[in-house]
C-alpha cells in the first residue's frame, strides 16, 4: 500500500523522469542536421553519458543523510572557489568566444560556475544556521553570512559571465527570503545592487547592445537580434500541434544553439503549442510536488532553506530560459535544465534534485505518546 509519505516522493521522481525523457527526445531531434552525419549520434551518445553520470550522482546524493550536506558545505564551497580561480589561469581554463569559463578534462568540459549554483546556497544556509537569531541585524548577522557571495560573484564576473553572476545573486536572495530576512533589507539591497549591475553593463558594449536589440524586437522586428528573430519564427511555425517530432526545419542551420539554449523553440516547432504548454505543466508539477515534499520540514531549518532554494533555482532557470526563447527578457546563454544538451548543467540539475530528496528526509521525529 502506498503511504502518504511515499506518494510525494514517487510523484516528484515521476515528473523528473518525464522531463529527462522529454529532454532525451528533443536533444536527438534538435541535433539533426540538413545532411545526415555522425554528429547527431555523437550528441545523443554524449548526452546519454552525461545523463548516466548525473543519475548515479543524484542517486548517491539522495541516499546520503541530510546532515551530510551541512557538514560538507564548507569543503564543497572551498573546492568550487579553487576551481573558479583555476579556470582563470591560462593553460588550465579554456577560452571560447572571448569567455574563459571551462576546464577541459579528458575531452570533456567542466563549468565551475555551474557547481556554485549548489555549493553557494549550501554554504549560505550553513552560516545562517549559526546566526539565525541575529540575521535581521546587518553587522552581526547579515554581513558575516554574505561573504561567500561576495567572494564567488566577482570570480564569475571576470570570466566574464554576467548572467550566471546575476543568477547567483538571485539564489542568495532566495536563501535570505526562505530564512526570514526582513523585507526592508531586501529593498535596501536592491538599491545598492541594481546600480552596480548597470555599471557593469556600461563597461561591456556587447551586453548593452543585447538590451538595445531586445527592446527593438517589440518596436521593429527587422532590427531585432538574429537569435531572437529565429527563435520567434521557429516557435510560431509550429502552430497548435507542430510539424511532428523530428520534422522541424529551423534547426537545420537556421536556429542557433538549437539543442542547448533554444531547444524550447524546437519543441514549439515540432510539437506546437500543445508541446510547449505540456512542458511548462511538467515544470509546474515538479515544483509543486517538490514543495509538498519539503513541507513536513521544520520552517527555517537548514534542510528547508537549502531544499527550497535548490528547487526554486532549478525551476527559475527553466522559466528564465523560456522567457529568453519567447523574447520576454534580453537574450542570454542559459540552458533549459533536464531538457537541453549539456554536461555541467545536466549534472548540476540532477544533483540538485538528489540533494532535495536527501534533505526532505530531515523530518523532525514526533515524541511518542506517554501512556496514562
Amino acid at each position: 500500500m502506498t503511504t502518504p509519505v511515499d506518494l510525494p516522493h514517487k510523484l516528484f521522481l515521476a515528473l523528473a523522469g518525464l522531463l529527462l525523457g522529454f529532454g532525451l527526445l528533443m536533444v536527438h531531434s534538435a541535433s539533426i542536421t540538413s545532411w545526415p552525419t555522425e554528429f547527431e549520434q555523437v550528441y545523443l551518445s554524449k548526452h546519454l553519458l552525461f545523463l548516466a553520470v548525473g543519475l548515479v550522482a543524484a542517486t548517491v546524493a539522495a541516499w546520503l543523510p541530510p546532515t551530510f550536506w551541512k557538514a560538507a558545505a564548507p569543503w564543497l564551497f572551498l573546492a568550487t572557489v579553487i576551481l573558479l580561480v583555476a579556470v582563470l589561469v591560462p593553460g588550465i581554463g579554456s577560452r571560447v568566444k572571448g569567455a574563459q569559463r571551462w576546464i577541459r578534462i579528458l575531452g570533456y568540459s567542466l563549468q565551475p560556475s555551474e557547481l556554485a549554483k549548489i555549493t553557494l546556497p549550501l554554504m549560505l544556509c550553513t552560516l545562517i544556521d549559526f546566526r539565525r537569531d541575529r540575521l535581521g541585524h546587518w553587522w552581526s548577522g547579515t554581513i558575516p553570512v554574505l561573504w561567500p557571495t561576495v567572494l564567488v560573484v566577482p570570480l564569475v564576473l571576470v570570466q566574464p559571465d554576467l548572467g550566471t553572476a546575476a543568477f547567483l545573486l538571485g539564489g542568495t536572495g532566495i536563501v535570505l527570503l526562505a530564512a526570514g530576512w526582513p523585507l526592508r533589507n531586501f529593498i535596501l539591497s536592491l538599491g545598492a545592487v541594481v546600480p552596480a549591475l548597470l555599471g557593469v553593463l556600461v563597461l561591456k558594449p556587447y551586453q548593452r547592445q543585447r538590451i538595445v536589440g531586445f527592446l527593438e524586437t517589440w518596436s521593429d522586428f527587422d532590427s531585432a537580434p538574429y537569435q531572437i528573430k529565429q527563435s520567434l519564427v521557429t516557435l510560431g511555425s509550429g502552430g497548435l500541434f507542430g510539424e511532428g517530432l523530428g520534422r522541424g526545419w529551423q534547426k537545420l542551420s537556421f536556429l542557433p544553439e538549437a539543442n542547448t539554449d533554444f531547444v524550447f523553440a524546437v519543441v514549439g516547432e515540432e510539437l506546437g503549442l500543445v508541446g510547449t504548454l505540456s512542458l511548462i505543466a511538467l515544470w509546474c508539477g515538479l515544483y509543486l510536488s517538490g514543495l509538498r515534499l519539503l513541507s513536513p520540514l521544520k520552517p527555517r531549518s537548514f534542510g528547508m532553506i537549502a531544499g527550497f532554494t535548490l528547487l526554486t533555482q532549478l525551476v527559475a532557470q527553466a522559466a528564465l530560459n523560456i522567457a529568453v526563447v519567447t523574447a520576454m527578457v534580453p537574450p542570454k546563454g542559459i540552458s533549459l535544465p533536464l531538457v537541453s544538451y549539456g554536461g555541467s548543467n545536466l549534472l548540476v540539475s540532477l544533483l540538485s534534485l538528489g540533494i532535495v530528496l536527501s534533505l526532505a528526509r530531515d523530518v523532525p521525529v514526533q515524541p511518542a505518546a506517554v501512556p496514562q
